[in-house]
């Protein structure tokens, strides 16, 4: 599926795929007939994904030669970029106050700024022949907010505002531009989000019983009733292909459908009394003091 009948490229480009959802999209549309360029920082992460369909490339969301050269060799190999897949990303945890601001920054580069620079190359290409697909990964937490994660929360609302308005504005070059939501998904996300709280806890900290009730909370995410609800990264993957290959596509895509639940929640429910629903899952930071 490089190229239509009518010469266009679908050739999709898709960020982190050195695990969970990159890795189970690239692996399932190249298994597909898709031509895809699964990138990572370090390419021998993702060796194994090597295929007739399937070429590897190195890009860091951060660095913009990687990102330049990704997209001229898709351009120089498939004619454009047909099918931008915006999946790089991660969780920085902890309270507001406690943020390194060197770290602010890396997450809002890894979830905001590269992937917006990233569609700001692609863009030209997809123009020229009049059709694409930009799927930006956002998440639930693009839709609502809980303590202790709001930098995650904070790259992911803006990525969510910056879709909406690029959605409106290249819908006359014939291109879409799709959001996916992805909720509980059994990847490595949250023992990577944790392993970030740990490092820079500071057990003096007004904020550590708070840190540690966030770690425990983003560790149960994946336990009890709610991992058995959770979505696999694979299923992700095929809501990509159906995403990218179908006529009309929606502009968002939430998934699980467990995710459905705790977004009416949220929608419905006025800002006190959501306040007031998180007292009773989270400790109030210097509440008791």
């Amino acid at each position: 599926m490089e190229r239509g009948r009518s010469g266009i490229s679908r050739a999709v480009l898709i960020t982190g795929c050195s695990s969970g959802i990159g890795r189970a999209t690239a692996a399932h549309l190249a298994a597909r007939g898709f031509r895809v360029y699964a990138t990572a920082r370090n390419p021998e992460a993702i060796e194994d994904l090597a295929s007739p369909n399937c070429r590897l490339l190195p890009l860091d969301v951060c660095d913009e030669p990687s990102m330049r050269r990704a997209v001229e060799t898709v351009e120089r190999e498939a004619g454009a970029v047909g099918v931008l897949i915006n999946n790089a990303g991660y969780g920085l945890e902890g309270a507001v106050e406690e943020l390194p601001p060197a770290e602010l920054r890396r997450e809002f580069e890894t979830n905001l700024f590269g992937p917006l620079r990233l569609t700001q190359l692609a863009l030209p290409g997809m123009r020229r022949q009049r059709w694409g697909r930009i799927v930006n990964v956002s998440s639930v937490g693009g839709l609502i907010t809980t303590p202790g994660t709001g930098a995650y929360h904070a790259s992911k609302h803006a990525l969510e505002a910056l879709s909406d308005a690029l959605r409106f504005e290249v819908r006359g070059f014939g291109i879409d531009v799709i959001v996916i939501e992805p909720g509980a998904i059994r990847t490595r996300w949250v023992e990577t989000a944790v392993g970030g709280l740990e490092k820079q806890r500071d057990p003096k900290s007004p904020y550590a019983s708070f840190d540690r009730a966030v770690a425990m909370r983003l560790q149960g995410a994946h336990a009890g009733l709610l991992k058995h609800l959770a979505g696999s990264p694979e299923s992700v993957a095929r809501l990509m292909e159906r995403a990218i290959t179908t006529k009309r596509p929606r502009t968002r895509y939430l998934v699980p459908a467990i995710s459905r639940v705790f977004v009416t929640q949220r929608r419905w429910m006025p800002d006190r009394l959501w306040d007031g629903y998180l007292r009773l899952l989270y400790p109030s930071p210097g509440a008791n003091e």
